[in-house]
């Protein structure tokens, strides 16, 4: 038997494989077996960080829709009651449930099995605690117990069907009747017509659990029922093709928003309802003016991508701190952790794909939790005579913007973006280019009117051997002028695959 490399599984603050066969190219490495021991590895780091034997542990398993599911949950829940676990089996339910019910329930751990927006064939292990998300230092650990086939001593656990997504769907129920704050307490929806896009994924309860006991119109709705093959479009609110299915739904339904939610709904997005998309830039403009409410002056952490116009948004329009980081929604989450411990008023995190974690919910990122603040700032708004459109007045949006992905040939992909980088600094400053002083990841320039009206940022992905090229220009014409000036310096490196850049040129 070949050894494994348990290092393959790593994702961020993930665990992904390849769980389902017959897929050309794909094979599968997400084994009953691996899973197993990953789960077990999982264990021996909850007793360690708990100081209890795993016979004392309550830990709940989830799944979202994908057709491995079952299998990889019993290989789960198999590992967990061989270790003398209580298991809670929860079945279809969201990321952020999972999270939830370890607070909730108090559950001393949970697992929840996804691969988030990735292919039908793929799967993947997430791990909470009270405290939220592990972080990439603790996946390394599991990985490692599991590399060891470490496992804690034999004991004989219970497993318990449980239905929590009912109760997490009360949480955001009373939330919505709480904020709205309307006559009708029962139903704060009533006269709103709301489209709901699940991709088939995990998050067709918000239509039907949520919004609709609540009053309002879910008509129009699409994709609720889970399917793992994911049949009409990627369940991702940055695929182009998602958005544009909720868009053309809200607008067939003439509703006054429509909300996407990815697989496993720890990621949200939103149309208006004359169909522009509240994705991005904008979505976390709108999660900017909602989260700085009785936080004023507070700061706001972002990704590495975001706009200009978004900082002078946030801070010229809101009156808010912009803080900009790195890509990853645990980097920016463990980032504005970091500076609330310093003393700094941070309540929002957020990345333009759509994680969002607010400190008023455990800094976890949820995308249920996100529409509901969007939902509930509509129907407040809709008491003054306004609508969502009249929050993003103060926004400046870029006349152009692209993203080119550079492939790295080289074997060690890591030290050859590090390389890049480090070269077009030392190029930037030869030829005078601005570099952003909030420089956090990679390298941000920004250029006069004359050369190009804007910024690219060039940096290294979290995960695959890609150098994400952003490019946002205020003016026709700019990203172009831009690009042109950075291609000269592209020429000069090795390891790297500069045809898109061409191609975009051509």
């Amino acid at each position: 038997m070949l050894e494994i490399d348990w290092k393959q599984f790593k994702s961020g603050t993930d665990i992904r494989g390849v769980a389902t066969e017959g897929v050309p190219g794909q094979e599968v490495n997400l084994t009953g077996s691996a899973v197993r021991r990953m789960a077990a590895g999982y264990l021996l780091w909850l007793s360690n960080k708990t100081g209890k034997p795993a016979s004392e542990l309550t830990v709940a398993v989830g799944h979202d829709s994908r057709i491995s599911a079952d299998r990889i949950q019993k290989a789960v829940v198999d590992a967990l009651l061989s270790a003398g676990v209580r298991v809670l089996v929860c079945g279809l339910a969201s990321t952020p449930s999972m999270f939830m019910i370890t607070v909730d329930w108090d559950c001393d751990g949970s697992i929840q099995i996804t691969a988030s927006h990735h292919p039908y064939y793929r799967n993947g292990l997430k791990f909470f605690t009270k405290e939220g998300g592990l972080d990439g230092s603790d996946i390394d650990e599991i990985l490692a117990y599991a590399a060891e086939n470490k496992a804690p001593a034999y004991g004989k656990g219970v497993a318990e069907m449980v239905d929590y997504m009912s109760r997490y769907s009360e949480i955001l129920r009373d939330k919505i009747k709480q904020g709205v704050n309307a006559e009708d307490y029962e139903h704060p929806l009533a006269g709103f017509h709301i489209v709901v896009d699940a991709g088939n994924g995990a998050g067709g309860f918000y239509a039907t659990d949520v919004l609709a006991p609540l009053g309002a119109d879910i008509s129009g709705s699409q994709f609720l029922e889970p399917d793992g093959m994911f049949p009409n479009h990627i369940p991702n609110p940055e695929n182009a093709a998602a958005m544009d299915s909720v868009r053309l739904a809200t607008i067939r339904a003439k509703a006054d928003l429509g909300v996407i939610f990815d697989t496993d709904v720890d990621r949200g997005g939103a149309v208006d309802a004359k169909g522009d998309e509240l994705n991005r830039n904008r979505l976390v403009a709108v999660a900017s003016a909602i989260a700085l409410e009785g936080n004023e002056g507070g700061t706001i952490v972002t990704d590495s991508i975001t706009s200009s116009g978004l900082k002078e948004y946030i801070e010229d329009t809101l009156g808010g701190h912009h803080h900009r980081f790195k890509r990853g929604y645990r980097n920016v989450i463990n980032e504005a952790i970091r500076l609330n411990n310093e003393g700094v008023n941070c309540p929002l995190a957020i990345e333009t794909s759509g994680h969002a974690a607010l400190r008023e919910n455990y800094f976890l990122d949820d995308g249920a939790y996100l529409v509901t603040k969007i939902i509930i700032k509509m129907a407040v708004l809709r008491r003054e005579g306004k609508n969502l459109e009249t929050l993003l007045e103060g926004l400046r949006e870029p006349v152009e913007a692209t993203e080119l992905r550079l492939p790295i040939t080289a074997s060690d992909f890591r030290a050859c973006g590090e390389a890049v980088i480090a070269g077009l600094e030392q190029w930037a400053e030869k030829h005078g280019w601005a570099i952003a002083p909030d420089n956090r990841e990679g390298i941000r320039v920004s250029f006069g009117k004359e050369n190009g009206d804007g910024w690219f940022l060039l940096r290294l992905s979290v995960h695959d051997p890609i150098m994400p090229l952003n490019i946002e220009s205020d003016s026709e014409g700019g990203v172009r002028k831009m690009v042109e000036q950075l291609h000269e310096y592209l020429l000069t490196c090795e390891g790297l695959d500069i045809s898109p850049v061409a191609k975009f040129l051509a």
